[in-house]
């Protein structure tokens, strides 16, 4: 396998439309990268500079170390899958996943060596005499990718491969391709606008907007500590609620309702006072009173129920407060209907604030590791020690004090 360097990398078509703007990402060996962001950011006009479908108009691109603006698609090493299965009707699967090999003159046991061992991988040995026609959607797409296995590539490059495929399906597919970097060690670059696929198959995620890079982390990472309003907005699902507020003595006020943020938040917010920001909190860091085991302080919003989703395990509730909507993920049935008042309870460990004019995020902390703010610590973003009432010493009869930690 090898990594992917970008450097400086810009696409123009014709003189008025600047497509990818100054595009400067490392791809590390084994990596599995994924592009993600709205129609028309640019990732997939960025991949197909990587394969050399596209010209680089100004910039570097090295895969293995070796600059590569020049050299043509078959000599770069790589092996692209496409949303469009591309598959030929009048071969069987065996004989779609060798062509490319064919076509390079390798040896046929070697051929034969490399498609059954692909189909393993994937599962689909028992498909090897099946017409594409004969096959399901995801059994299409297996075949496809055993296309590009067989290959034995420098760098995988997958563009949106699971988007003609139904919800169930999707999540299949998931899996499989998590499975395969796994089993492969695979350096992969993949395109998607779907967050979620971002989150769940990332090593790292490339989010894009109008062919700039907005930020590049870990899934968990950009969760917890976007740089600005719109990645914070796209990643997560559902999207982060967002609340226009006043600054007053540090804290967010929302009509009559008032959030105290925490910890680097806290500090960060002084330099607002007095002016509006927005405040951030994702639907499931929101509770209903009574519901939630949030603890109740200076976190309480008050609202009007407007829609009620009930989703069997969840029920997703949007609520409108002081005239702007939030929505608010409750565990299991929430016996609530439209038209009722609730009070939601704001879990203040997990607040976010931007600014409103530039988007930019309020300073929360940087992230120590990986996993967000689940390995960053001595921000303050964990409540007082509470006394824990159920767990009396049996000598003294004095509660044990523990340190309740939100991550």
């Amino acid at each position: 396998m090898a990594d992917v360097v970008l450097e400086h990398i810009n696409k123009y078509y014709g003189s008025k439309q600047h497509a990818v703007k100054d595009f400067n990402l490392h791809i590390a060996d084994q990596e599995l990268m994924v592009f993600v962001g709205p129609s028309g950011c640019g990732k997939s006009t960025t991949l197909r500079m990587i394969a050399g479908l596209e010209d680089i108009s100004d910039g570097v691109l090295k895969i293995d170390g070796r600059i590569v603006n020049d050299v043509p698609p078959k000599d770069r090493d790589i092996a692209m899958v496409f949303q469009n299965y591309a598959l030929y009707p009048h071969m069987n699967v065996y004989e779609n996943m060798a062509f490319g090999l064919k076509l390079r003159k390798t040896p046929r046991d070697e051929i034969d060596r490399r498609v059954r061992d692909a189909a393993r991988i994937l599962q689909i040995e028992h498909l090897l005499g099946r017409k594409p026609k004969e096959l399901s959607g995801g059994q299409r797409q297996r075949v496809a990718m055993g296309r590009a296995i067989v290959r034995e590539p420098k760098v995988f490059l997958m563009d949106e491969p699971l988007s003609n495929l139904d919800a169930k399906l999707r999540v299949e597919m998931r899996s499989q391709i998590s499975q395969l970097h796994r089993r492969l060690g695979a350096t992969i670059v993949y395109v998607t606008h779907d967050q979620v696929e971002a989150m769940t198959l990332g090593n790292r995620i490339v989010v894009m907007r109008d062919g700039v890079i907005m930020q590049v982390d870990t899934p968990m990472n950009l969760y917890d500590f976007p740089q600005s309003k719109f990645v914070a907005g796209f990643i997560g699902s559902p999207s982060m609620n967002f609340l226009t507020a006043r600054v007053q003595n540090g804290e967010f006020v929302i009509g009559e309702n008032r959030v105290a943020p925490m910890g680097r938040l806290a500090e960060s917010l002084r330099a607002f006072e007095g002016q509006d920001v927005s405040m951030g909190i994702r639907p499931e860091h929101v509770g209903m009173a009574g519901v939630t085991e949030l603890p109740r302080g200076t976190n309480v919003l008050r609202g009007e129920v407007v829609v009620v989703e009930p989703l069997g395990a969840q029920t997703d509730l949007m609520v409108s407060v002081a005239g702007q909507n939030i929505v608010v993920k409750v565990e299991g049935q929430a016996l609530v209907a439209p038209g009722d008042t609730v009070e939601l309870l704001v879990d203040q460990t997990r607040l976010h604030a931007f600014d409103t004019v530039t988007e930019a995020a309020v300073d929360r902390g940087t992230p120590g590791g990986t996993r967000g703010q689940a390995d960053t610590l001595g921000l303050g973003y964990e409540y007082p020690a509470q006394p824990d009432i159920t767990a009396q010493s049996a000598d003294s009869g004095t509660a044990t004090v523990t340190t309740v930690k939100t991550f």
